[in-house]
């Protein structure tokens, strides 16, 4: 499985962005689709998930901010992330899961400026 991040950019405090995740293949809908991001000198951490039944979990820090979502037909998960804030600045992931199966993608950089 591939997948491809995109949708990253530089964005002013209180902006938004969307981020969308695309994977290969046909079987996409059984997946459980995570969003993560990455700051420079931190861990990675999740911020966002959405299971193959469409139900989702944030990280407390982006509830009421962020929304996932997914598209089944086009094999693609989605990031709207709405009111950004500078410590949202990451490298932002998409990861699959199936099973004890685990894909990461290419990351893609949000960076919000103050």
């Amino acid at each position: 499985v591939q997948l491809q991040a995109c949708g990253g950019g530089l964005v002013q405090a209180g902006g938004s962005l969307r981020l969308s995740c695309i994977t290969s293949g046909n079987i996409f809908s059984i997946y459980d689709m995570y969003w993560y991001r990455q700051a420079p000198g931190k861990q990675r951490d999740l911020v966002a998930g959405i299971t193959s039944t469409g139900r989702t979990n944030y990280a407390d820090s982006v509830k009421g901010r962020f929304t996932i979502s997914r598209d089944n037909a086009k094999s693609s998960v989605y990031l709207q992330m709405n009111s950004l804030k500078p410590e949202d600045t990451a490298v932002y992931y998409c990861k699959a899961i199936l099973g004890v199966r685990h894909y990461w993608g290419q990351g893609t950089l949000v960076t919000v400026s103050s």
